[in-house]
């Protein structure tokens, strides 16, 4: 079993080496902040499982910092409170925010070991970091984002977001989303079509999420109506999304009319590349989750140039390839400290695949497009064409020899010899 973090954070020098000091003998690893400076950053690089926040200190009291991290969701190990005698309404109220406990000070050995071994059983219970919106930037783009999406709040019409494949749809989708009420993101569309009223009775009073519309059918985009009609008669949110035009992109056949009670509550969302100010933080903050969800013992954290790196990246797949690529640089950098040369190696490696992707599929456009282009021909011409292509594929290969292609080919040598000068094809 790893040995339990506990992160110390109060202005007295005399209370953080006592702390230190009854807990390390303990068995506990400890780090000690005198400020809240310092706590955020032991806090985001140390990932500690219990926190013994003061209430004073001199740059940002503890309430703040403690409602700072419950707002911005970042808050997966319990805060025990310290607090001197004049203070103990302070720290009850602090209770009711988000802290698990609190201790009175002057601090009794008996009450702290007992205090904290409760407190790390807590830990089990509390809330996984997940990437949110108010986590994935402070920039004015999210700020503005926030404000748009705020207007929404209590309206219950059916939303249409738009923005690019893997951007934060979901993720505005759920800051709209009313706690503790059902939520579900829709992977099979097959229950919008075959199930629409039991999908809106299972989430009375919540929200259903529904990305890509562009790929329902037509029996499932009457699903979809019969989804958006009956809402409001189960106070149900329908937010559907999309990353391609619904009326110009080629294959969608979306019902206008479906479209239109759409319009109405339908919001651009902005792409990663649009606020790139945000990447540092967002990456610091998908390294956190994805550090708190594994089982390692070590930790690891972004030096300043590899945040730099990646902040001037372009993120073709959105915050999911930047998620993807941070999870990739966690379990392969070697070191604690995840650094420039990592992000660029990890950096070619997707390079690599998007060229391969991309060169696959052109690769695919033209052989198509040359396909569609033989069969608007008169047969003779067409034959003569596609054995033109069939012969200079074969002799492309690394064996171009005459004799490779016969046998290939099926075409006696004299015969073939006569049909390639036929072609026009010239032989080596």
């Amino acid at each position: 079993m790893s040995v339990k973090k506990i992160l110390v954070v109060d202005d007295e020098l005399g209370i953080r080496e006592l702390l230190r000091d009854i807990l390390t003998d303990e068995g506990f690893e400890i780090f000690v902040a005198e400020n809240a400076t310092e706590a955020r950053e032991l806090k985001k690089n140390k990932m500690p499982d219990l926190i013994l926040l003061d209430i004073w200190m001199p740059d940002c009291d503890g309430i703040t910092l403690l409602k700072e991290w419950v707002n911005e969701k970042i808050l997966t190990s319990p805060v025990v409170m310290m607090s001197g005698h004049g203070t103990i309404d302070t720290a009850l109220e602090a209770t009711k925010i988000g802290a698990f406990d609190f201790l009175e000070k002057p601090i009794t050995l008996q009450k702290l070991l007992k205090t904290v071994n409760e407190a790390l059983k807590h830990a089990n219970n509390l809330p996984k970091i997940e990437i949110n919106l108010l986590n994935i930037g402070k920039s004015d783009v999210i700020k503005d984002l926030k404000k748009r999406l705020d207007k929404f709040t209590s309206l219950k019409t059916p939303l249409l977001l738009v923005g690019p494949q893997g951007g934060c749809a979901k993720i505005c989708a759920q800051y709209l989303h009313p706690k503790n009420q059902p939520w579900i993101d829709v992977k099979d569309f097959e229950v919008v079509s075959n199930a629409p009223a039991d999908l809106l009775d299972q989430h009375r009073g919540g929200s259903i999420f529904l990305n890509e519309i562009s790929h329902l059918t037509k029996s499932q985009q009457k699903g979809l109506n019969l989804l958006i009609s009956k809402a409001a008669n189960y106070d149900v949110r329908i937010v559907c999304a999309t990353s391609k035009s619904l009326t110009q992109e080629n294959g969608v056949d979306f019902d206008e009319r479906i479209l239109n009670e759409l319009l109405p509550g339908s919001l651009l969302l902005p792409s990663i590349n649009e606020h790139k100010e945000d990447i540092p933080e967002l990456a610091s903050s998908i390294l956190t989750m994805h550090l708190t969800k594994s089982d390692k013992s070590d930790y690891k954290v972004f030096d300043v140039a590899a945040l730099n790196l990646m902040r001037a990246m372009n993120w073709l797949g959105d915050i999911e390839e930047l998620e993807n690529f941070v999870f990739n640089l966690m379990q392969t950098s070697l070191l604690e400290k995840i650094t420039a040369e990592d992000v660029k190696r990890v950096s070619n490696q997707f390079n690599l695949l998007h060229d391969k992707n991309k060169s696959s599929k052109r690769s695919k456009g033209n052989k198509d497009q040359g396909l569609d282009d033989i069969f608007n021909k008169p047969l003779r011409v067409a034959r003569d064409e596609f054995e033109k292509m069939y012969f200079k594929h074969h002799l492309n290969q690394d064996d171009q020899s005459i004799a490779t292609l016969s046998e290939v080919s099926g075409v006696e040598r004299t015969h073939l010899y006569r049909k390639l000068k036929q072609l026009g094809i010239k032989v080596k």
